[in-house]
């Protein structure tokens, strides 16, 4: 999708999917605080809790199912402009199947941008979508531009689902070229109130990582995530955005970082051993987790700075950090006392061979 610039026009009447949970509720709260903006509808199928309820501020909360086809009377009757579709999920909700994902994924979806179509009043609309469409693989890039897709098929669903609903995106864009449309897709994103699975392995004393793989991780912060979101909502720019932080982290120096025992394993043991030594945690990643900590994925952020104006406050390293000090690890090996080690194993290790200081 190619970027275009339309007439500026602050949004009057912003509708927010997803509003009970972390992204949704957080855009919802910081769009609540913009006075130019008339009106704030926070959607969702469950009551949002009460402190973030109480952060949404003037925020109506409306209780619908997108993949109602109510969901129409809500955007025609409040005249909305703007829709920030926020509630996809990255694995299946407490007790459901992948079934049950993909339903609320792809339909509900499908049905909000067939409304939005249909609705004079939209004139914006913006997806949470991931970098998990370029899929994990060997064949990879050193780094994704958003013109480049998967070299291998994502084999996990979430990644597939996503896909498929930024083609629907896509389609809305054709059939209605008023309607200005971005794609948000995020790196994995980590931070002290949303510490995702795929870093929470990181609890364990000893992580098992995969022999002969080193991943490079780029790495968005919570915060990060929110502003890029709520930034998208408020401007008419249209397009394809990696959304990502500076810098990036390979798995070893997480590992290190954390204070962690790095165990390498064959990638086969990863995916099995693994699992049973990481209890819980492990057991429910997704192939999109497995396929990340195999082999991990860059992405090109030229796009997000230089049209989309969006600048991210953390880098990876930073926003890494942030987690590992909000999810209070404790040390099982001291970070600083491994890198004074190495130091002085580099340092015999160059006098050995006669290496200048």
């Amino acid at each position: 999708m190619g970027s275009d610039v339309r007439d500026e026009q602050t949004p009057k009447v912003v509708l927010v999917t997803g509003a009970s949970r972390f992204f949704g509720g957080n855009v919802v709260a910081q769009l609540a605080q913009d006075p130019s903006i008339e009106r704030i509808l926070a959607v969702d199928t469950m009551t949002p809790g009460r402190e973030l309820q109480r952060r949404m501020g003037r925020a109506e909360f409306v209780r619908a199912d997108i993949r109602n086809p109510l969901i129409r009377k809500v955007i025609d009757g409040g005249a909305v402009d703007t829709v920030v579709h926020a509630a996809v999920l990255a694995r299946p909700p407490g007790g459901g199947s992948r079934a049950v994902m993909k339903d609320l994924n792809v339909l509900g979806a499908m049905q909000l941008f067939a409304v939005c179509q249909k609705a004079p009043s939209v004139r914006r609309v913006v997806l949470r979508s991931s970098s998990a469409v370029y899929g994990c693989s060997a064949k990879d890039p050193a780094k994704f531009s958003e013109e480049m897709s998967a070299r291998t098929p994502p084999r996990g669903g979430f990644a597939r689902d996503m896909i498929e609903i930024e083609g629907f995106v896509r389609g809305l864009a054709r059939r209605r070229p008023d309607i200005a449309t971005a794609i948000l897709r995020f790196a994995p994103i980590v931070g002290p109130r949303l510490a995702g699975r795929g870093v929470q392995y990181l609890r364990s004393p000893v992580t098992p990582t995969v022999f002969g793989r080193d991943a490079r991780m780029q790495l968005l912060h919570e915060g990060d995530a929110v502003a890029a979101l709520t930034l998208a909502a408020r401007t008419t720019q249209s397009g394809t955005y990696n959304i990502a932080g500076d810098g990036a982290l390979s798995l070893s120096q997480a590992v290190r970082r954390a204070g962690r025992v790095e165990l390498p394993v064959p990638f086969t043991v990863f995916r099995t051993a693994g699992r049973l030594l990481m209890g819980p945690v492990m057991r429910d990643f997704s192939g999109e987790q497995l396929d990340y900590f195999h082999f991990g994925c860059g992405l090109d952020t030229t796009r997000m700075r230089a049209e989309l104006g969006f600048v991210p406050r953390w880098t990876t390293v930073q926003a890494f950090d942030d987690f590992i000090g909000g999810a209070a690890l404790r040390p099982v090996v001291d970070p600083a006392w491994i890198d004074a080690a190495e130091n002085k194993l580099l340092g015999l290790l160059g006098a050995g061979t006669g290496a200048q200081q």
